[in-house]
């Protein structure tokens, strides 16, 4: 129920009345980029995949060609354009950060640009991530085939425009929220940056073993210094280290799906992974899934549980998206769980997987590959360290990792809270005052 003052008002009615002065999404049919036109420089190409967690990774996004970009009349977004996924991942939502260079949309995004005199764009951000117009979104598709909410669809769902100064505090109160939960993020990519440098400099660029080699000072303690030999052997790689395909490092695990028709296997306690549910790169767990399944369930199909810690990869259609399961779940056929053997541990077999997928991607020049088959991981091959080496590297990046997996932790908590102070909010049930109370005993 809205709160006195408060103008409930159908996304078509805003547009007319010029509080939305754009509602669009990108390029459709032949105007669409196709995958051999994008590259490592030019206009970034945001799409479903660049948001999560109300960020925009512009930086992660697909290049399109400045010449091909020149030939397009619309898609391209700017600052404070409010984005939201409507196509195959529904309802991620992010508000285009400052930004000097020119922004497309793909097909999968649509962007509303507001009058700020009207309707702030953070406000629509918070309304939009909100439980409410999530159930909106979540009717929609209910009544189709489709997994999307298209445009035209998008105009008859309805926004809650409390006066501007309400959206202020609004905005401002949950907006702390959105901020720690952006702040845990840069966190998390900093910590997964520094797992993936250690772990190139270990087993891709071989640096203690050169180090050695060319006299340099230790740049580790002793007790792991000695574990790296002092020379690379004919194949360029450390002396006694041996190839092996990635098949041998791991153990790998089919996926599956019960019956859809069969209500009595869905909605459990077992969360089941599918390519919707992958995180962004920096939050590396995933500790919640869209779908969730039963007992009986798992038991009348090929799904399978794998422990927490379990790399997921997602080996058709979206292919080669990645995670590490942050509890014990399960997934669907279209993945595989992937998990240490012979002393390889969690971390390394999730950023051994993540150095695979850079190399299918590099053979392919830049464009999808279509499918990740057990035969791939018999033909990728790689060095593989004493036991030491392996065990030592764990022990190195698994703080890092516990302290990314405890940050998505918090961050769920957070939204969950966002969540349920919004509409409170707005019907006038919670003052402002004992939001920020409720905020405040959160830790914040």
């Amino acid at each position: 129920m809205a709160g006195e003052g408060v103008r409930v008002a159908t996304i078509e009615e805003l547009i007319v009345d010029g509080t939305i002065t754009a509602h669009k999404d990108g390029n459709y049919g032949s105007k669409y980029p196709r995958v051999e036109e994008f590259g490592p420089e030019g206009v970034p190409f945001l799409t479903a995949k660049s948001l999560s967690g109300g960020y925009v990774d512009i930086a992660g996004a697909p290049r399109l060609g400045d010449e091909r970009a020149n030939a397009l009349t619309f898609g391209f977004v700017k600052p404070d354009d409010v984005l939201l996924s409507h196509n195959a991942t529904i309802g991620r939502v992010a508000i285009v950060p400052p930004y000097s260079g020119r922004l497309l949309v793909g097909t999968s995004l649509t962007y509303f640009r507001l009058d700020k005199s009207r309707l702030l764009p953070r406000y629509l951000a918070v309304y939009f991530a909100g439980v409410g117009f999530q159930n909106q979104l979540a009717a929609v598709m209910s009544h189709s085939t489709r997994n999307q909410v298209p445009v035209t669809a998008q105009r008859s769902l309805t926004v809650d425009v409390p006066p501007i100064a309400q959206q202020h505090a609004i905005a401002h109160s949950l907006g702390t929220l959105d901020d720690k939960i952006e702040l845990n993020r840069r966190r998390n990519q900093t910590l997964e940056a520094m797992a993936r440098a250690l772990f190139k400099d270990w087993f891709v660029d071989f640096g203690p073993v050169r180090a050695k080699m060319e006299g340099h000072e230790p740049y580790l303690p002793a007790e792991l210094w000695q574990l790296f030999p002092d020379r690379l052997d004919h194949e360029g790689k450390p002396a006694e280290w041996e190839i092996q395909p990635l098949n041998e490092l791991l153990t790998i695990i089919g996926g599956g799906t019960p019956k859809t028709a069969v209500e009595e296997y869905w909605n459990g306690d077992i969360p089941w992974f599918s390519v919707v549910d992958t995180p962004s790169t920096s939050d590396v767990f995933v500790v919640a899934t869209d779908k969730t399944i039963t007992n009986q369930g798992l038991a009348d199909s090929s799904a399978r549980l794998i422990p927490k810690g379990t790399t997921i990869i997602s080996a058709r259609g979206t292919v080669g998206n990645l995670a590490i399961a942050g509890r014990e779940m399960t997934f669907n056929q279209s993945c595989y769980g992937l998990c240490g053997s012979g002393g390889a541990g969690d971390y390394f077999v999730y950023l051994t997987t993540q150095q695979m997928v850079d190399q299918l991607k590099s053979m392919a020049h830049g464009s999808v590959f279509s499918t990740i088959t057990r035969q791939t991981f018999e033909a990728i091959q790689r060095p593989v360290p004493p036991l030491g080496v392996l065990s030592a590297f764990e022990g190195m990046v698994a703080g890092w990792f516990d302290a990314i997996l405890s940050s998505v932790d918090e961050s769920r908590v957070l939204t969950q809270l966002r969540d349920t102070l919004l509409p409170k909010l707005i019907s006038g049930e919670l003052r402002i005052a004992d939001a920020e109370k409720l905020i405040e005993r959160a830790g914040l």
